[in-house]
């Protein structure tokens, strides 16, 4: 398809473009690019063969997305910091070594460099106060400049596999921080998913039916799982890991962090981890969930950002609202006990049904939390009751007109707030669930 726009776009035949999207071996932007510079708003060129920008870029004067993954980048082009209206840059999987020291554009919210090899990072990227969403997984950076602390809008950031020895002293105070990935470093390492007891299930005795759904890491197929010789098949979920980096990290942290996470009424069960896999991949056997499990919210768009996006007429029965919520702080208490969070508290990794079932399936941001200070243990829990503080507010923005007077949504907004404050004063989970569970809808 993006040959087929390149030929559309040289034909001279595409008026007034918004949007571009061009992947097919670039050596060089298209001049024909510059034709619609009063209109182009997103310019998607990744999967060619970049490795630079043209000066006059900034002809793009209405561009706010502009995407240049899996590329052949080994300098972040400074033309970019010269392009004003930009809200979004992706760089992810090139061979970025240096990121130059200057001017970035001043309303950037949203930065993905993940899968690089960057060091560091220049202390000019901190004057971008806008920034919302900071993805730098798969680099080499060991800390992040001291600037950075005054991103008082960043609400993800994402810094797996690098090589971070401990966390930024001011990385929990940070007001808006809620969803935060770091496994893979040396100040968090992640136990083998190999030495973790579990179930090995040998390959052979997995037959694959259809493909459920691909994410970043790893595609879920149904499968039929031949346990034992002379019994009927049990179905089963596969997922297979694809082990490339995700914007979360490294798949085996995920599976590390899925085993690791022990049993609760609101995972999907863990059955067993593949072994014997013709190409070596790694994968788990999970229990089959019934086809009334939908996900709750779709994933955040460009223009949302951090936000989930909900369906429009999706509206909750203040009951459901409270379920769902009164399950997410199950699964917080759980984790934090065991000395992981999540990282990853969002809607749209959650699956419910109707009947009110509850389930939390993405552990591709996990992280087992630095073992030996209680104060950042207890501050990390805090920076993801934040996510949770979200994730009740919109819920409760979605409940039914006859709840929202009732005095349980009182009870349930004083909590959300007091999750959204300052992060020394926000609730533990254990005390929001126990809350929840006293609240009479």
């Amino acid at each position: 398809m993006s040959q087929e726009n390149l030929q559309i776009l040289r034909s001279g035949n595409l008026v007034n473009a918004t949007r571009l999207d061009l992947s097919c071996g670039l050596t060089e932007l298209p001049r024909e690019v510059f034709e619609h510079s009063e209109t182009l708003e997103i310019l998607n060129l990744t999967g060619n063969a970049l490795s630079s920008l043209p000066e006059d870029l900034p002809r793009l004067h209405k561009l706010r997305i502009l995407f240049c993954s899996s590329n052949e980048f080994t300098t972040f082009p400074e033309v970019v910091g010269e392009c004003p209206s930009l809200r979004m840059v992706g760089f992810k999987s090139n061979q970025i070594e240096l990121v130059p020291d200057i001017p970035f554009p001043e309303h950037l919210r949203w930065l993905i460099l993940t899968d690089n090899r960057i060091k560091t990072l220049p202390e000019s990227l901190g004057h971008c106060t806008q920034m919302q969403k900071l993805m730098l997984s798969g680099n080499r950076l060991r800390n992040l400049p001291e600037c950075f602390a005054q991103f008082t809008h960043l609400e993800l950031l994402r810094i797996a596999a690098n090589e971070f020895g401990h966390l930024p002293s001011w990385l929990t105070s940070l007001p808006r921080l809620a969803w935060l990935a770091f496994a893979g470093n040396p100040m968090a390492p992640a136990p083998s998913s190999d030495d973790i007891p579990m179930r090995d299930i040998p390959w052979s005795t997995l037959q694959l039916d259809k493909l459920l759904g691909e994410g970043a890491s790893g595609r879920i197929s149904r499968a039929q799982w031949h346990s034992k010789n002379g019994c009927e098949a049990q179905p089963v979920a596969v997922k297979v890991f694809k082990g490339a980096m995700t914007s979360d990290g490294l798949p085996e942290n995920e599976m590390a962090a899925a085993l690791a996470a022990g049993s609760h009424q609101n995972f999907v069960d863990v059955l067993g981890r593949i072994t014997q896999h013709p190409e070596g991949a790694h994968g788990l056997v999970m229990s089959l969930l019934d086809e009334g499990f939908m996900n709750l919210a779709g994933p955040p768009s460009f223009e949302s950002c951090t936000r989930d996006i909900y369906a429009p007429s999706q509206t909750f029965t203040l009951e459901t609202a409270q379920s769902i919520a009164l399950s997410a702080a199950s699964v917080g208490a759980h984790l934090h006990a065991r000395g992981q969070m999540l990282g990853d508290l969002y809607a749209h990794n959650i699956l419910h049904h109707e009947d009110g079932r509850c389930r939390i399936t993405d552990f591709g941001g996990a992280t087992f939390v630095p073992q030996g200070d209680p104060g950042l243990k207890l501050a990390l829990e805090r920076l993801e009751v934040r996510a949770f503080g979200v994730l009740l507010e919109e819920l409760l923005d979605r409940c039914t007109v006859d709840a929202v007077e009732s005095s349980a949504v009182d009870q349930m907004r004083i909590l959300q707030a007091h999750c959204l404050g300052t992060p020394a004063e926000r609730p533990l989970f254990p005390d929001i669930q126990a809350l929840l569970e006293r609240i009479v809808p």
